[in-house]
C-alpha cells in the first residue's frame, strides 16, 4: 500500500488577520514533494488557516491516491491533538473544519504527529507564500513557489552533515549540522532574498520554556564580571582573515535556529505572538577596553570590526527571512548597525528612545576596575541594589527596568503577529531577558552578551513569554 506524507501549516497575520495556508503531500518512500497546495484565505485565526491547510492536504493526498496510508505532520499542537482525538474540540470555528478533515479519507488510514516548527519549513513557506500572494490582490500559484527549492536544499544539506559524534548536546556536532542546514537553504534562497521581509510571525518560531534562576546573591567578585554594563567583547583579533574565517563560522552555525532541529520544542498553541530578536550592536572603540559606555557618555560609532559583524549579522537574517521590521535605539552604535541590517533586508529604521543604553553617569568612559579605585562606595551600592544610581546622577537598574519594561509592552501592543529586530544594548537586553524569566536583579551579574549577539523573545497573548537564546559571537569580534 502506498504511503503518503501530509506537511500543513497555516498562519494569521494578526490572529485574526490576513491569513493563508501551505500544504504538501509528499513520498514517504523518497522524500519526494508530489503535490504543492497553499490559498489566501483572507481574515481569519490562526488555527483556522491551520485546519484548512491541513484539509487541503488531505484532499490533495486522496486526490494522488484514496488507498493510500497518510502520515500527517503539523506544528499546530492544537489540530494534531485534536484530530488524534486526544483534546476535545470546544471552538464553534474548529468543530466543522475537523470533521471536514475527518470525512476525507476512511478512519484508520490516517495519523497525526506534532513536529517543531523547524521541520515544517515547506508548509510555512508556502503559507507565507499566500498570505504575501493576497497582500498583492493576487492568488498563490504553483509557478511561482519557491518552497520546494528550499525544501530540496534542506534535504540535501541534511544528508551531507555528518551525525553528531560526541555526547547528546554535544555543541561542536549539533553546530555542525546546523551549519550545513543552513548553507543549503542560504543557497536556495538567494534567489529570492529581496521577498525576505515578507515571513508572518504566525510561523516564528516557538522557543522552549527557559527557567529562571533564582540563585543567592554571590560575593561582588563575581559580580565584578558583569558585562551588561561593561562591555563585553574581548581583543578584537589581530589578523582581519582570522576574523573573516571566525566570523563566517560563528554566523553559520547560529543564524538560523530552526535549522538545529533541537532547538524547537512545543509550547501552548497561544496564537501568533510578537516577536522581538534581541540584536546587540557591533563593537565600538570601547567595547575591546571594557568600558562603561551608555547613553550619557560619548556616543561612540562602529569600528571596521563592528560593521563587519553587523554584514555578518544582516546576511544571516536575510538567509533566514523572518525580520518584518526593524527598531533602533537613537544611540549611534546602534543605528549604524541597524542600518546596515536593514538595508541587507530591504527595511527602514524606526528609533525608539526607550532601548536607549543606562546613563552610567561620572562612570562613562571609565573601566570597572578605574570606577571601583575612583568611586569605591558608590561602585558597592551599585552592586548590592537595583535601586543604586552610579555616581552623578546615572540611572539605577530599577529605572532601567521601569523604562525598558514600558518600551516593551508598547512594542508588544503595536507589533502583535510580527518578528521585529530590536538593535539596542547589552542593559536593555538583559533586563528584557530577565523580566520574561521571572528573575531576581540581580541574575543581571550573571548573564553575558556579546557584541552582535542575537537572542530572541517571544510575547504571546497570555502575557507570557518564551526566550530563544543565541549569544556566542565571540568569534567575530
Amino acid at each position: 500500500m502506498r504511503e503518503f506524507i501530509v506537511e500543513a501549516d497555516g498562519g494569521s497575520r494578526g490572529n485574526p488577520g490576513p491569513a493563508g495556508y501551505g500544504s504538501v503531500v509528499l513520498d514517504a518512500a523518497t522524500g519526494e514533494a508530489l503535490v504543492e497546495a497553499a490559498e489566501y484565505i483572507g481574515v481569519a485565526t490562526n488555527n483556522v488557516a491551520e485546519y484548512r491547510g491541513l484539509i487541503a492536504g488531505l484532499k490533495a493526498a486522496y486526490e494522488l491516491d484514496a488507498t493510500a496510508t497518510v502520515r500527517v505532520r503539523m506544528d499546530s499542537k492544537l489540530v494534531v491533538e485534536q484530530m488524534s482525538g486526544r483534546w476535545k474540540i470546544k471552538h464553534p470555528d474548529m468543530k466543522p473544519l475537523a470533521a471536514e478533515a475527518a470525512r476525507v479519507f476512511p478512519p484508520g488510514q490516517v495519523t497525526y504527529e506534532w513536529i517543531p516548527r523547524a521541520e515544517n519549513k515547506h508548509a510555512d513557506r508556502l503559507a507565507n507564500e499566500a498570505m504575501d500572494a493576497g497582500k498583492r490582490g493576487e492568488q498563490w500559484s504553483a509557478a511561482t513557489s519557491t518552497a520546494e527549492l528550499d525544501a530540496r536544499a534542506a534535504r540535501a544539506a541534511a544528508a551531507a552533515a555528518p551525525e553528531p559524534t560526541g555526547p547528546p548536546g554535544d555543541a561542536t556536532a549539533g553546530a555542525a549540522k546546523a551549519r550545513a542546514a543552513l548553507a543549503g537553504a542560504t543557497t536556495a534562497s538567494r534567489a529570492h532574498e529581496a521577498q525576505a521581509s515578507r515571513a508572518h510571525e504566525a510561523q516564528a518560531p516557538r522557543a522552549s520554556e527557559a527557567q529562571a534562576s533564582r540563585a543567592t546573591h554571590e560575593a561582588q567578585a563575581s559580580r565584578a564580571t558583569h558585562e551588561a554594563q561593561a562591555p563585553h567583547a574581548h581583543e578584537a583579533e589581530a589578523s582581519k582573515a582570522a576574523v573573516d574565517t571566525r566570523a563566517a563560522r560563528s554566523v553559520a552555525s547560529a543564524a538560523d535556529l530552526r535549522a538545529a532541529k533541537n532547538i524547537a520544542s512545543a509550547a501552548p498553541d497561544l496564537g501568533t505572538p510578537a516577536t522581538f530578536v534581541l540584536l546587540r550592536h557591533g563593537e565600538t572603540p570601547l567595547t575591546p577596553q571594557k568600558r562603561f559606555s551608555g547613553s550619557g557618555g560619548s556616543d561612540p560609532s562602529l569600528t571596521d570590526v563592528g560593521r563587519y559583524q553587523a554584514e555578518r549579522v544582516a546576511a544571516a537574517l536575510a538567509a533566514r527571512g523572518t525580520i518584518q521590521e526593524v527598531v533602533s535605539s537613537p544611540l549611534a552604535r546602534c543605528r549604524e548597525t541597524a542600518g546596515i541590517v536593514a538595508a541587507r533586508l530591504g527595511l527602514r529604521v524606526t528609533v525608539e528612545d526607550g532601548l536607549r543604553e543606562t546613563d552610567f553617569g561620572a562612570w562613562e568612559g571609565l573601566s570597572f576596575g578605574e570606577v571601583r579605585e575612583r568611586y569605591p562606595d558608590d561602585m558597592n551600592a551599585w552592586l548590592a541594589s537595583p535601586d543604586a544610581a552610579p555616581t552623578g546622577g546615572g540611572e539605577s537598574f530599577e529605572a532601567v527596568a521601569h523604562r525598558v519594561a514600558a518600551t516593551r509592552d508598547k512594542l508588544v501592543a503595536t507589533h502583535t503577529g510580527r518578528t521585529v529586530l530590536l538593535v539596542t544594548h547589552v542593559t536593555p537586553i538583559k533586563t528584557l531577558v530577565r523580566l520574561a524569566l521571572g528573575a531576581p536583579p540581580e541574575s543581571l551579574f550573571r548573564m553575558e552578551l556579546s557584541a552582535a549577539s542575537l537572542s530572541a523573545l517571544a510575547y504571546y497573548a497570555d502575557g507570557n513569554a518564551t526566550l530563544r537564546l543565541l549569544n556566542d559571537t565571540s568569534h567575530l569580534r
